[in-house]
């Protein structure tokens, strides 16, 4: 079995056990599209239906139901293979998920004290955190709040930062004061939970206008048709940080206050393992506070770098 595979396997469990793909969506940390659209790979690959599913309920096809044993079990036995494998020795590969960012001289800072194994899932912030916490990974960058660092037991240490800008139609390339510009929040929580909890605060804390919308647009060409119809700047999310604008659109530095987005290096609080402490010194030691904790910049009131 691949890694692929076998997460398909873990989303078929979820729903087998809960019946509703809705849920099982929100306990796995993935969209609900993306959850469906990989059962349904799993159908075709296995050659047979798992679900029978409508508007209204979900149910295991006889199929479905016979295979469920097989696969809880098959699961069990590749967690265990990965506890062992754990104890075996500390030579094994540091485990390092990320979101979109990573330091560019990651493999020159590290690769002294520990192979570290970037991992391919790249998923949001808060999934690549809960990772960290179930022990699916060792170590993750990504956004994170200090109440998430307190329900996850975690740990974080600063490794990057960016100043977020604004993106908005004209030829004006001025500063704009946050209170004029406008963040989106998106209607799908489970992929923009991080972002969105981030806007939220945004707002609140400096007047910007929080415009709710439901077509991802967060990033990607449906942000830059948000910003033409809207009336003021719209603050570019991470994400969207080296995307090269469309020829009739600026960039404009946010002021009043400058806003930042962080990015930590998250661990497990009781981690012990020699190799993933040794990574997180090398990469986050002589990374300073980045410029981000004057008065004149913002950070949201949680986040666990902003003193």
């Amino acid at each position: 079995m691949t890694a692929v595979e076998l997460r398909q396997l873990r989303y078929f469990l979820a729903v087998a056990e809960e019946l509703n793909f809705g849920r099982a969506a929100e306990r796995l940390l993935i969209a609900g599209p993306s959850l469906s659209q990989q059962i349904k790979a799993l159908e075709r690959d296995l050659g047979v239906r798992l679900f029978d599913r409508d508007r209204r309920s979900v149910s295991l096809t006889p199929a479905g139901s016979d295979l469920l044993p097989y696969t809880r079990a098959l699961l069990e036995q590749a967690d265990e293979l990965q506890r062992r494998a754990r104890r075996l020795s500390g030579s094994q590969p540091v485990r390092l998920g990320y979101v979109n960012w990573l330091p560019a001289d990651l493999v020159a800072r590290t690769s002294a004290v520990a192979d570290v194994h970037v991992d391919a899932w790249v998923a949001p912030s808060h999934a690549q955190a809960a990772r960290v916490a179930d022990g699916s990974l060792d170590l993750a960058v990504c956004w994170v709040r200090t109440v998430d660092l307190d329900r996850l037991g975690l740990s974080a240490r600063l490794l990057g930062a960016d100043r977020l800008y604004a993106v908005a139609t004209g030829k004006d390339t001025g500063d704009v004061p946050a209170r004029d510009t406008t963040v989106l929040v998106d209607d799908d929580t489970t992929s923009w939970s991080s972002w969105n909890a981030y806007a939220e605060d945004l707002a609140r804390d400096t007047g910007a206008r929080a415009a709710r919308i439901s077509d991802g647009g967060i990033t990607g060409p449906a942000f830059f048709d948000h910003v033409r119809r809207s009336r003021r700047p719209v603050v570019n999310s991470p994400k969207g940080q080296t995307t090269q604008l469309p020829p009739d659109l600026v960039r404009r530095p946010v002021v009043a206050p400058r806003i930042h987005w962080t990015w930590s290096l998250v661990r497990r609080r009781d981690e012990d393992r020699a190799a993933v402490l040794a990574v997180v010194d090398a990469l986050c030691d002589d990374v300073g506070d980045l410029g981000i904790r004057t008065p004149d910049d913002w950070l949201p009131a949680d986040d666990p770098h902003r003193f």
